[in-house]
């Protein structure tokens, strides 16, 4: 007989006691190619679903591919029940279970602890909107600077970059030779291992993102209003400058006699003596 469990290890160890079906005269037939055929069929879409699957659309799937008449709800949950029984009796570690209104694959109680020991390990986080955007831009531009970063989104991505950093997805690559020198972005080997990427040249491609990046239009316009920005960013600095030094120039002291009045038209004359103005009483 076939291997009863195709994707699972040691499979040809177990064989499905096939249930006995009775012909017109009511005499047991032995099971057809068509039941061993729609066992694996219904063994096989459990086993790839991460969700349960209801018995109709077990049932509309196989009849689709396989061309067959779609079984009824009673067969579908027969044939379960003897996919079970056979794995009961090849001391599998899991069992079809029903969940709700479908099927799915659990393991027994039995080997609980090494599944939960094995779930309990690190796992991948979940990046929310925001991350991925930034993510995607990095990772199709690098290297990347963060005023490219916030144009193409947008908004900010100052807290977005922080935070990729820290789950070690992206990080610094150097500075850039443009004005101010903009620290540059890339990804990571841990940013490869994570998406199961062997190097960035398979990075899916994305035909619609690449035209937008490389259209001359688009590049052209990106660049004024980086300078835009550049130059907003430069005014600002210059006049929080020109603020200090006016108050700087007013807190300084002034001449110690800057409060006296002169006379404008009795200028003083450095030259003349002090004594000038006694009357001499000599002959």
């Amino acid at each position: 007989m076939e291997d009863a469990v195709p994707h699972a290890p040691d499979a040809s160890a177990a064989e499905y006691p096939e249930p006995a079906r009775a012909d017109a005269t009511g005499n047991a037939n032995d099971p057809s190619e068509d039941e061993r055929r729609l066992a694996r069929a219904v063994e096989a879409l459990i086993f790839a679903s991460d969700e349960p699957v209801a018995p109709g659309r077990l049932a509309e799937v196989f009849a689709e591919v396989t061309g067959r008449e779609a079984p009824g709800k009673d067969r579908v949950a027969e044939t379960v029940e003897h996919i079970n029984a056979a794995y009961e009796e090849g001391g599998r570690p899991f069992r079809i279970e029903e969940w709700g209104e479908g099927y799915q694959m659990a393991t027994r109680s039995d080997w609980a602890p090494l599944v939960k020991t094995l779930l309990a390990g690190p796992r991948r986080q979940s990046l929310s909107r925001s991350l991925s955007e930034t993510l995607a831009v990095v990772a199709y531009r690098q290297p990347v600077t963060r005023p490219e970063v916030d144009f193409i989104r947008g908004v900010s991505a100052d807290y977005a970059l922080r935070k990729l950093m820290e789950l070690e997805l992206i990080d610094v690559q150097g500075r850039s030779d443009s004005l101010g020198r903009p620290l540059l972005y890339g990804t990571t080997e841990h940013f490869l291992e994570e998406f199961g990427l062997a190097s960035l040249d398979d990075l899916p491609t994305l035909r619609e993102v690449e035209e937008l990046l490389d259209d001359p239009n688009f590049n052209e316009e990106r660049a004024k209003l980086l300078q835009l920005r550049r130059e907003d960013e430069s005014r600002a600095e210059g006049d929080d400058a020109g603020s200090e030094d006016t108050e700087s120039e007013t807190a300084e002291p002034t001449d110690d006699h800057a409060g006296e009045k002169e006379d404008p038209a009795s200028p003083p004359d450095d030259d003349a003596s002090p004594h000038e103005d006694i009357v001499s009483n000599d002959p």
